[in-house]
C-alpha cells in the first residue's frame, strides 16, 4: 500500500461521514444534492481531473437512469394500470385472505426467488412493489401483523432478490465470473441454489420477523402507496375463522375491480417481461450465438424491452376489457410518474457517486490492498468483491475486477472450488450496499425511510446474504 492508496481510502472515509452529516445533520440537505456535492468534492479530493470529473458525473447518472430509470418509469405505469384495473387488490385478498399471516414472508420470498432468476434487483422490486404494497396495506388495515408490514413482507424480497442477482447465473455478474474462473455452468448452478436456499430464508422471512417490531413506523408514502394500489388504506377488520389447521385466517373478501379488468389477465402483464427475461436466459445458455433466435429473445428480454412489452399489454388489456376511456388512463399514467420523480434523480446522483469513486481510483486502492493479504482464496475473492462493491457502487465491478485478480490463483480452473469461488465472489459484492449503491436509495424512497431504518433492512440484509452466502461457500470447500 502506498501513501497515496492510503489517501484515497482516507477521502472514501470522509466522502461517506460527509454524505450521511449533509443528510441527517439540521440542514436536511435533499439526498440528491447532497449526492452530487460529495461526488464533486470526493473527485476533486483525489486528484480526479476536472474535465474528467464532470465526464463522470455525467456517465454515472446518465448510466444508472439508462439502466434503471426508464425501467423503473415503465414499471411505475404498470403498476398504476393494475392498480387501475383493481388486480393488485384482488391478489392482496386471494394471498391474505387465504394464508396466515406467519406464512406470507416465504410467499413473498417464494414469489421473489422465482422472479429473481431472470431479473436484476431493482428491475424485480418495482415488479414486487404492488403486491408488498397491497398486502401489507391490508395487514396494516387489519392489524394483522407485529410491526411494520411494509418491512415484513419488503425485507424477504429484499433478501431473495440480492441472493440471486449476486450468487446465481444466469445474471451477468456471476455468468462473468464463470468464465473468467472456467467454471462449470451447471456445476456453478447447482451449488449455488444450495447456498442459496439457506441463505434467503435466514436473512429473509427469519430476519424479517425479527427486525419488523423494530421497525413500526416505517411506511411509504401515501400517494406511492395509492399509486401502486389503487386507493388509499382501507379500515375495519375482516372477522376471523380458525383453518384446519388451526391458524387465524381471514373470512376472504370479494375482490374488487375497478377497471372491470380480468385479474387473470392484468397478472398476466406482470409475467410478460418475467417470461421475456427467462426465455432471454435460455436462449443465452443453449441456442448458439449466431442464431437469429437467440439474437431476438436477447432483444425482447432485455429489461427496459420486457417492461414495455409488459406495460404495453396491460395497456391493451385496460383499454379494451375496462371501462376507462384513454383519456383518463392517460392522466393517471402521468400522474403515476409525479410521485417517481425524485426518486429518479436520487437514484441518478447515487449512480454519479459511483461512477467518480471508480473513475479516481479508490477501488484500485482498496483492490490492491486487499490483494496483499494472505488470505483462503475463497475468502480473497469474497473479500475483493466486497470492497470493490462498496467502493463503486456497483456488484458487476466488483465480481468482474473481483474475478481478475483471484484468476491467476486458481489454476487451469474447473471444479468444485471454481464454482464456490464463483458464488463467494458474487456474495461478496452484495454486502454492505450503502449510500453508493442505487438499490439503497430505491429502497429507501420506495418504503419512506431515514438513513437509519434503510440501513437496517438493505444494508442488514444483504450483508447477511454476502456473510452467509461466504459461510455457505466455505462449509462446502470442505468436500472440494
Amino acid at each position: 500500500m502506498t501513501s497515496h492508496a492510503w489517501f484515497l481510502l482516507l477521502v472514501l472515509t470522509v466522502a461517506i461521514a460527509l454524505l450521511i452529516y449533509l443528510i441527517n445533520s439540521r440542514l436536511r440537505v435533499h439526498p440528491f444534492v447532497a449526492l452530487i456535492l460529495v461526488s464533486v468534492g470526493t473527485g476533486l479530493a483525489a486528484g480526479e481531473p476536472v474535465g474528467k470529473l464532470t465526464d463522470s458525473l455525467e456517465e454515472g447518472a446518465g448510466g444508472t437512469l439508462g439502466d434503471v430509470g426508464l425501467t423503473l418509469a415503465l414499471g411505475a405505469m404498470l403498476g398504476r394500470l393494475l392498480s387501475d384495473s383493481g388486480a393488485t387488490d384482488a391478489i392482496a385478498h386471494a394471498v391474505v385472505d387465504r394464508s396466515s399471516t406467519r406464512r406470507l414472508p416465504w410467499l413473498v420470498a417464494a414469489a421473489a426467488f422465482v422472479i429473481g432468476i431472470p431479473m436484476f434487483f431493482e428491475v424485480g422490486l418495482i415488479v414486487l412493489l404492488p403486491l408488498i404494497f397491497s398486502v401489507a396495506r391490508r395487514l396494516e388495515a387489519d392489524g394483522g401483523a407485529k410491526g411494520s408490514p411494509y418491512v415484513l413482507l419488503g425485507v424477504p424480497a429484499i433478501a431473495a432478490l440480492s441472493t440471486l442477482h449476486g450468487m446465481l447465473p444466469p445474471h451477468p455478474g456471476p455468468l462473468t465470473a464463470v468464465t473468467g474462473l472456467h467454471a462449470d455452468l451447471g456445476l456453478t448452478l447447482g451449488v449455488g441454489l444450495v447456498c442459496a436456499i439457506p441463505t434467503v430464508v435466514l436473512a429473509g422471512p427469519v430476519y424479517a420477523r425479527w427486525i419488523a417490531p423494530r421497525m413500526a413506523d416505517v411506511r411509504p408514502d401515501a400517494a406511492l402507496v395509492a399509486q401502486f394500489t389503487g386507493s388509499g388504506p382501507r379500515t375495519g377488520a375482516a372477522p376471523e375463522a380458525a383453518s384446519p389447521s388451526g391458524a387465524a385466517v381471514r373470512e376472504p373478501a370479494a375482490p374488487r375491480s375497478r377497471g372491470g379488468v380480468p385479474t387473470s389477465l392484468a397478472v398476466a402483464s406482470v409475467l410478460v417481461p418475467v417470461a421475456l427475461m427467462l426465455l432471454r436466459t435460455l436462449a443465452e445458455t443453449v441456442l448458439d450465438e449466431s442464431s437469429a433466435l437467440r439474437s431476438a429473445l436477447t432483444f425482447a428480454g432485455e429489461p427496459l424491452v420486457a417492461m414495455l412489452a409488459g406495460f404495453l399489454f396491460a395497456l391493451g388489456v385496460t383499454l379494451v376489457r375496462g371501462d376507462r376511456s384513454g383519456e383518463r388512463t392517460r392522466d393517471s399514467l402521468t400522474d403515476s410518474l409525479k410521485s417517481i420523480a425524485a426518486i429518479l434523480l436520487i437514484i441518478g446522483g447515487g449512480g454519479a457517486f459511483k461512477q467518480v469513486l471508480q473513475d479516481s481510483g479508490i477501488g484500485d486502492a482498496i483492490a490492491s490492498a486487499a490483494e496483499g493479504a494472505h488470505l483462503n482464496v475463497i475468502l480473497l475473492g469474497w473479500l475483493i468483491a466486497l470492497l470493490l462493491s462498496l467502493t463503486t457502487g456497483s456488484a458487476t465491478v466488483g465480481i468482474v475486477s473481483a474475478t481478475g485478480i483471484v484468476a491467476p490463483l486458481t489454476g487451469t480452473g474447473g471444479g468444485l472450488e471454481a464454482s464456490l469461488l464463483v458464488v463467494a465472489i458474487g456474495a461478496g459484492s452484495i454486502g454492505l450496499n450503502y449510500v453508493n449503491h442505487a438499490g439503497f436509495w430505491l429502497v429507501k424512497e420506495s418504503f419512506g425511510m431515514d438513513l437509519g431504518q434503510a440501513a437496517r433492512t438493505q444494508t442488514v440484509v444483504q450483508t447477511l446474504v454476502s456473510v452467509l452466502g461466504l459461510g455457505m461457500a466455505l462449509l462446502l470447500s470442505v468436500f472440494a
